[in-house]
């Protein structure tokens, strides 16, 4: 595989392991609780062990201890060995690694793109490191309700400059969804996207795609179209309107517990925006959730759209981080009701339905 990048990775090969079906050393099984005094606990994860008192055998990759696991047994909570710094290492079968992260080598820095650190290749599978994360974007609005507008205009431009900046390097992202997006700081002021292991990198100009991927809260009308193809980059910006709307109304624009029912308001594209919004959000939200791909701005259009300014001088208008959900247009009977029903879940619908686009 020819790999060309601006920054090189550093990629190191991790001495010959004694046991073949082993890469890693295992140092010794402590209780979560007892390695956690160490390492700070809440790396990328929202909340503590369901069982903090059962034993989690610690190894070491080189300079680097990989502790409990964040996602089934190829994410891990990582840590240096020296200096402490926490990590996070996503492992790989060694025969592809290089096509998982064909995207990362294809792609240069970006500010708000997480970034591979260091890659360690074993005798069977390849330990990639990433900088921690501080808790995700979707559970961060569902805590919230819904954000100020000068609060979304900052993290949603952050958000749309890491789109445009894979579009006009060649990549479509496929799955975005607010959960992709995770904070760097702990102030969560800064966002970056978590991972390209979901994008595709095009052959040239033509971003035609015919595959159906994504999550169903997010997904676009054309996708749902049974045959053909569809811009990729376009999906991608309806995907964007999706989380816009989601971020400042505090529900997604289409809901609904029965799949059949939740893709059809899909495909007719029809949504309300609160009256609260002030005229450029809505504005921006109705020019990217058009039914219509040709129709849609650009996610480098997006970043040009005048609410950024406008948001940005905004004093705070209630609600805040803290602030109640957003009222949907149309009068006061039932729309408690509609707004509850449609908050953004605790349990992801996108995960539920996650089997119609596997």
């Amino acid at each position: 595989m020819n790999i060309q990048r601006s920054n090189p990775i550093n990629i190191s090969r991790y001495g010959r392991s004694r046991h073949k079906s082993h890469d890693f050393e295992e140092l010794s099984c402590l209780r979560t609780t007892e390695s956690s005094q160490s390492f700070s606990p809440n790396l990328g994860s929202p909340s503590p062990p369901e069982t903090p008192d059962s034993s989690h055998c610690i190894s070491r990759i080189g300079d680097y201890l990989l502790l409990e696991p964040l996602e089934g047994d190829h994410v891990f909570r990582a840590a240096h060995l020296h200096s402490g710094e926490e990590l996070v290492c996503k492992v790989f079968e060694i025969g592809r690694y290089q096509e998982s992260l064909a995207a990362y080598f294809a792609l240069g820095q970006h500010q708000h793109i997480n970034q591979i650190l260091e890659i360690l290749l074993g005798e069977t599978r390849a330990y990639v490191f990433f900088e921690r994360s501080h808790g995700d974007m979707h559970s961060f609005v569902r805590t919230c309700k819904k954000l100020r507008e000068d609060e979304a205009a900052r993290l949603f431009h952050q958000i749309a400059s890491a789109v445009a900046h894979c579009h006009d390097n060649g990549l479509v992202l496929r799955d975005l969804k607010l959960r992709k997006f995770v904070f760097k700081n702990e102030d969560r002021s800064l966002v970056k996207l978590e991972s390209l292991e979901d994008a595709h990198i095009l052959a040239g100009h033509d971003d035609s795609l015919s595959d159906k991927h994504g999550c169903p809260a997010y997904v676009s009308p054309e996708i749902l179209n049974a045959g053909g193809s569809y811009s990729g980059k376009a999906a991608d910006v309806w995907s964007l309107g999706v989380m816009l709307y989601t971020i400042l109304v505090g529900r997604y624009p289409f809901h609904d517990a029965e799949p059949a029912a939740l893709f059809g308001k899909i495909r007719r594209g029809h949504f309300s925006v609160p009256d609260a919004l002030t005229p450029k959000a809505k504005c921006l939200i109705r020019a990217v959730l058009r039914r219509e791909p040709g129709e849609r701005l650009t996610s480098r259009e997006i970043l040009e759209h005048p609410w950024f300014a406008a948001a940005s001088g905004l004093p705070g208008n209630g609600g805040g981080g803290g602030g109640g959900g957003g009222g949907g247009a149309g009068g006061p009977q039932g729309r408690a009701e509609r707004d509850q029903e449609q908050l953004v879940p605790e349990v992801n619908m996108e995960e539920e339905l996650e089997t119609f686009f596997s």
